[in-house]
């Protein structure tokens, strides 16, 4: 199963994240599929969320699943298909 989830970098209480398609079984911060995006919690409203919208609305049109966070993210985007329950 291939999911949609984010894999931690950055500095210790300075957490960024990359959103990624990975395989389920693999670790968080193992090799991903494809990095569509970046996730800065600790950054200013505006500027927290950049992704690639064409390559997120590809990948959940062949199937993969978003994690709760992930979701949650795509939605307040605006990213409509993400919105949708399993």
């Amino acid at each position: 199963m291939v999911k949609i989830r984010l894999k931690r970098f950055g500095a210790k209480k300075r957490p960024c994240y990359r959103i990624v398609v990975m395989d389920a079984r693999s670790p968080r911060d193992g090799k991903c599929i494809e990095e569509i995006g970046i996730y800065q919690p600790i950054e200013a409203e505006g500027k927290q969320v950049a992704f690639k919208a064409d390559r997120a609305k590809y990948w959940l049109s062949v199937g993969a699943q978003p994690t709760e966070t992930v979701r949650s993210i795509f939605r307040k985007s605006g990213l409509s298909k993400a919105s949708q329950s399993n």
